[in-house]
């Protein structure tokens, strides 16, 4: 059983910053790719980052040039650092691995809330 917890969501001002972390644990075969997404009240859940196991990074273009994903391949960890927080990045996040082979899991979400 695969698990994944995330952690880092919260409160913050516009313009803040936060950064999300969510450690895979459980019976792991090898990650491939490792993302983060979220869902906004009303709104179809969007990728927001992954990271191939090689290190590329794709991003969507609302969050481009103020969130960095990175992982650490060795703790089975994704983090996503967000920077220049608006509003309109209000929203639960999601962490998603896809291991070698396609299965695929996905964490249970944080709530990240950008309000003054």
């Amino acid at each position: 059983q695969v698990q994944l917890v995330e952690s880092g969501g919260g409160l913050v001002q516009p313009g803040g910053s936060l950064r999300l972390s969510c450690a895979v644990s459980g019976s792991i075969f090898a990650i491939n790719t490792m993302g983060w997404y979220r869902q906004a009240p009303g709104k179809q859940r969007e990728l927001v980052a992954d990271i191939a196991r090689g290190g590329s990074a794709n991003y969507a273009d609302s969050v481009k040039g103020r969130f960095t994903i990175s992982r650490d391949n060795v703790k089975n960890t994704v983090y996503l650092q967000m920077n220049s927080l608006k509003p309109e990045d209000t929203a639960v996040y999601y962490c998603r691995v896809v291991f070698v082979g396609g299965r695929n899991s996905w964490g249970q979400g944080t709530q990240v809330t950008v309000s003054s």
